[in-house]
C-alpha cells in the first residue's frame, strides 16, 4: 500500500481513473427517475411522524397539555421524552447535552418538544398547533450583542495556539494595527431537507432510511434511544439530495424520532419537516467575530499577530469545539507567522446548535487572516497581492504552521503566478482604476486570493475506511463502502478506483447503497476525504481479489503469479489469454474466494490537541480565484463581472466532477459572502427561514465569464487514490476573492486610502452603507 501510483497501476487499463467519467446517477438525476426516501414506494400501514416546536427561545416548561393533540383527526399517537426507553440524547461526541425532545427545559425557539404520529402528514403537522403549553421564560442570549465574546458562557473547551513573542513582535514592528471582522453564518439550503423512514422488523430489529452524511453516528443515536445494542439497528442511504454538513450530526434526530415511534406503534414510520421547519429547528454555518492585532514591516511582512476567534455555537456543542480548532488551524491559510498567537471562543447561544457546514470552520479561519492582509495593504498603500505574496509560505526560511506542522508539499507561489498570468491580473488591475477615474456611480474592483486547506480530520480516530467487494462470475463487480453519496460523485469515484485496480471497465461495477449492514463503524463523509479514505479501502479489497486470481490463474495456467497481468478486460498468463469472467468463473469453481474487505488509515498524522501540536493534515490542498465585480454606489447592487479559478485537485481522479465540484463550491462559497443572511429577531425567531426571505444564489447570480481550470501538473506527493486530492471543500473558498473585489471598488470611493472593512455578508446595503461611510471619512 506503500507503491507510488506508477508502480501499482495494472498496464492498459481504460475507463478508469484519471479520465471524465459520467456522475453514476447523473442520467437519472436530469430525468427524475433517481430514488430518494421521498420516493420510495410507502409500505402498508405506513404512519407520518411531525415535531411540534417551541416558540421561545430560554424557558421552563410549566405545563403541558395534549389533549386536543391526541383527540384531532387522524393522530394514532404522540411521542414525548418520557416516552423514550433509551437515552433521549443525539449529541455529537456523545456529549449527553442536546436531547432529541425537550423535556423540561427550551434552549431556543424553534426547539422539538414532541412528535404526533398520524395517519397522514398534514394530520400530523396540524395536530401539533393544538398544544397548549405554558412557559417561564428566561433571558436570551442570541446575538453577539448578547454575549461578552471574551468571557462569554463556552459550549466546549477554547483552543490556543501560540508560537513566539506575539506581543513583543507587534510592539517592535514598524508598523502596527487592530479591527475584527464579523462573518455571518450560512443555512445549507440542500435540495433534499431532512427525512428519515424508520420499519420496524423481526425482535427488536429495526431498519432506517436516513438521508444521511454519517449513518454509523444515526445508528449509534437510534440504539441508544431505543435501548437496544447496534447490531439491532442498520442503517441505509443510498443517496442524499444534498447536504454540505447539515446531515453529519442534525439527521440524527429524525431517524431517532421515526425509530422510536416505529418501534412504540409497530408501524413504518416517515418524517420530513417542512422547509420553515427545517430550517427553524436545524444548525446552520458558524457565524464569527474574529478580532485581530498585528505587526509588520515596510515591505507588508508580518511579525506577529495576535487574532480572538469568537463563534455563535447554539445552545449545546455538537460540532463547535472541531469548527473552533479548524478555524484556527487555518488562521495562517498561505502565509508564515514568526509569531502567533491565536484563540477560539466557542460561544453559547439560545439558538439551534450551529454544525458542520462545506469548510468546516476553514472558511471562517481563513476569512480572518485575508482581513488582515488586506488592513496591511491598506496602510502601507500597496496592492492587497504583493502584500499576500510577501506572506507566503517559501518566501522566508520557515514553512512551519503556528500547530508545528511543515508544509511540505507548498505549490502557492506557482499556482498563484500563472493565475496572474492568465487572469491577466495586472493589465486588468490598470484598466479598473483607469475606469473608475472616468466613472461617477459605477465602480469595479479585483481580488486574487489564494487558499491552502489541510486535508483529514483532526479528529484522528475519524482517518479510516473499510470496503466490501464482490465479484460474480459473470465478471460484474459489487462495491460497498462507508462513504455517502450526496451528489458530489463519490460512488463513481470509487468505481473508477476499482477498475483502475481489476483493469475492468466501468460498467461492470456497480456501487450499492451505503448501510452499516455491510461496512460497519464508518466515518462521517466530511471534510472532503471520501475519494481519499473510501477510495483506498476500495483499493485494497480490490487488490486482494487481483492477487487470488492471479495466484490462481499463474497454478492453473504455468509461471508464477508475478507473470499474471491484467490487461483491459482480460488476463494474460504466459501465451494464455483469458477474458476476466471467464477466470472469475473458472476461480470460483476451482473454490477461490470471490469477495473481500478492505480497510484504510491515513499514515503519519498526530494531533495532540492539549499542546496544539502535531500533524493534524496528510496533504494540503491549494488554489486562487481572481474576481471582478461592478458596484452601482448609488444602490450598493453589484454584479460579479468575471472569475478566473486555478486549482489544486492533485492528478484528478475525474475532471468533469472535479471542476463540477468547484464551480458549485465557489459559487455557495460566492453566496455565504454575499447573499445569504441569517437574521434573528430579538426574541428569538428565525427570520430568514424560507425561500421568500433567504437569497441563495440564483443562476442569474453566477459570474458572466466564469473561467475554472485544474492546474494540471500538480500530484499529490502522498500515496492517496493514484496522487489525487480531495476537492469537496476547499473551492468554497474561492468566494472569498468576490467579497475582497467588492471591497476593492468600495474602496475606490475614498481613492484607496481607507479599508471599507466590509463585514459578511456584504448584502447590497451592506456595501452602501460602506460606500457612505468612507465618503464621510474621506470628506
Amino acid at each position: 500500500m506503500d507503491k507510488t501510483a506508477a508502480e501499482v497501476l495494472p498496464s492498459q487499463a481504460f475507463g478508469a481513473v484519471h479520465t471524465s467519467v459520467a456522475h453514476e446517477s447523473a442520467a437519472r438525476h436530469v430525468s427524475g427517475t433517481a430514488v430518494y426516501i421521498d420516493d420510495m414506494p410507502e409500505p402498508a400501514g405506513l404512519l407520518h411522524a411531525y415535531l411540534a416546536l417551541s416558540n421561545i427561545s430560554h424557558g421552563m416548561i410549566r405545563a403541558l397539555d395534549l389533549s386536543a393533540v391526541r383527540a384531532a383527526p387522524g393522530v394514532v399517537g404522540v411521542l414525548t421524552a418520557s416516552d423514550i426507553p433509551g437515552l433521549n440524547d443525539m449529541s455529537a461526541m456523545n456529549r449527553k447535552d442536546e436531547p432529541i425532545l425537550a423535556k423540561d427545559k427550551i434552549e431556543f425557539d424553534g426547539q422539538a418538544l414532541f412528535a404526533v404520529i398520524a395517519q397522514t402528514r398534514e394530520q400530523a403537522r396540524r395536530a401539533c398547533s393544538l398544544a397548549k403549553i405554558d412557559y417561564d421564560e428566561l433571558p436570551a442570549a442570541i446575538d453577539f450583542a448578547d454575549i461578552d465574546t471574551r468571557n462569554g458562557k463556552l459550549v466546549t473547551e477554547p483552543l490556543v495556539l501560540t508560537r513566539g513573542d506575539t506581543e513583543a513582535e507587534i510592539a517592535s514592528a514598524p508598523h502596527s494595527l487592530s479591527g475584527e471582522i464579523r462573518i455571518g453564518g450560512q443555512e445549507h439550503f440542500y435540495l433534499e431537507g431532512q427525512i428519515a423512514m424508520a420499519m420496524p422488523n423481526d425482535g427488536d430489529e429495526i431498519m432506517v432510511y436516513s438521508s444521511t452524511q454519517y449513518p454509523a453516528e444515526v445508528q449509534r443515536t437510534v440504539a441508544h434511544a431505543l435501548n437496544v445494542p447496534f447490531h439491532a439497528v442498520e442503517i441505509h442511504t443510498r443517496r442524499m439530495g444534498g447536504a454540505f454538513g447539515g446531515k453529519e450530526t442534525q439527521a440524527t434526530q429524525f431517524a431517532a424520532i421515526a425509530a422510536l415511534a416505529a418501534q412504540k406503534f409497530n408501524k413504518p414510520i416517515k418524517i420530513r419537516p417542512d422547509r420553515d421547519d427545517d430550517m427553524r429547528l436545524t444548525g446552520k454555518r458558524h457565524d464569527f467575530n474574529v478580532s485581530y492585532r498585528v505587526g509588520f514591516d515596510d515591505d507588508g511582512r508580518i511579525r506577529g499577530v495576535d487574532y480572538h476567534y469568537a463563534l455563535r455555537c447554539g445552545y449545546s456543542a455538537d460540532l463547535s469545539g472541531a469548527v473552533a480548532d479548524r478555524a484556527l488551524l487555518h488562521c495562517d491559510n498561505t502565509y508564515y507567522y514568526p509569531a502567533v498567537h491565536a484563540v477560539s471562543a466557542p460561544l453559547y447561544t439560545n439558538t439551534a446548535s450551529n454544525t458542520a457546514f462545506r469548510g468546516f470552520g476553514g472558511p471562517q479561519g481563513v476569512l480572518g487572516c485575508e482581513r488582515v492582509m488586506e488592513e496591511i495593504a491598506f496602510a502601507l498603500g500597496k496592492d492587497p497581492l504583493e502584500v499576500r505574496k510577501a506572506n507566503f509560505y517559501g518566501t522566508r526560511d520557515c514553512n512551519i504552521t503556528p500547530y508545528r506542522q511543515e508544509v511540505e508539499d507548498n505549490i502557492i507561489g506557482r499556482l498563484v503566478r500563472e493565475l496572474e498570468k492568465t487572469s491577466e491580473y495586472a493589465r486588468r488591475r490598470r484598466e479598473i482604476r483607469a475606469f473608475n477615474a472616468q466613472n461617477r456611480f459605477i465602480k469595479r474592483g479585483l481580488a486574487l486570493v489564494p487558499v491552502k486547506f489541510g486535508m483529514s480530520f483532526t479528529n484522528t480516530n475519524s482517518n479510516q475506511a473499510g470496503a466490501l467487494l464482490h465479484v460474480y462470475t459473470d465478471g460484474s463487480v459489487q462495491i460497498n463502502h462507508g462513504g455517502t453519496e450526496m451528489g458530489q460523485g463519490l460512488y463513481i469515484k470509487v468505481a473508477q478506483v476499482v477498475a483502475q485496480e481489476l483493469n475492468i471497465d466501468i460498467s461492470q461495477i456497480k456501487a450499492t447503497a451505503t448501510t452499516t449492514g455491510k461496512v460497519p463503524n464508518a466515518s462521517a463523509t466530511a471534510g472532503s476525504t471520501g475519494s481519499d479514505l473510501n477510495g483506498m479501502a476500495a483499493r485494497d479489497a480490490a487488490i486482494k481479489i487481483r492477487k487470488r486470481l492471479a495466484a490462481f490463474a499463474a497454478k492453473t495456467y504455468g509461471g508464477t503469479p508475478d507473470d499474471v497481468a491484467f490487461l483491459p478486460g482480460c488476463v494474460q498468463v504466459g501465451s494464455t489469454r483469458i477474458t476476466f469472467a471467464d477466470l472469475v468463473k473458472q476461480a470460483q469453481f476451482a473454490r477461490v474466494q470471490l469477495s473481500a474487505t478492505g480497510f484504510y488509515k491515513t499514515p503519519k498524522i498526530s494531533w495532540d490537541r492539549t499542546k496544539a501540536f502535531g500533524k493534524p493534515y496528510y496533504y494540503f490542498a491549494y488554489g486562487a480565484s481572481c474576481s471582478e465585480v461592478s458596484i452601482d454606489t448609488l444602490t450598493g447592487e453589484y454584479i460579479v463581472e468575471r472569475v478566473d479559478i486555478l486549482h489544486d485537485a492533485g492528478k484528478s481522479l475525474n475532471m468533469a466532477i472535479d471542476i463540477g465540484q468547484i464551480e458549485g463550491g465557489f459559487i455557495q462559497g460566492m453566496g455565504w459572502l454575499t447573499t445569504e443572511e441569517l437574521i434573528w429577531g430579538r426574541n428569538g425567531f428565525l427570520r430568514t427561514h424560507a425561500p421568500s426571505t433567504y437569497k441563495i444564489p440564483l443562476a442569474s447570480d453566477r459570474p458572466k465569464i466564469f473561467n475554472v481550470a485544474l492546474t494540471g501538473w500538480s500530484r499529490n506527493h502522498e500515496a492517496i487514490s493514484y496522487r489525487s486530492k480531495g476537492v469537496g471543500e476547499p473551492p468554497l473558498l474561492h468566494g472569498i476573492s468576490v467579497l475582497h473585489a467588492l471591497s476593492d471598488a468600495v474602496a475606490s470611493v475614498a481613492n484607496h486610502c481607507i479599508c471599507p472593512r466590509l463585514d459578511a455578508p456584504a448584502t447590497p446595503e451592506r456595501v452602501l452603507m460602506a460606500i457612505e461611510r468612507l465618503r464621510a471619512q474621506s470628506g
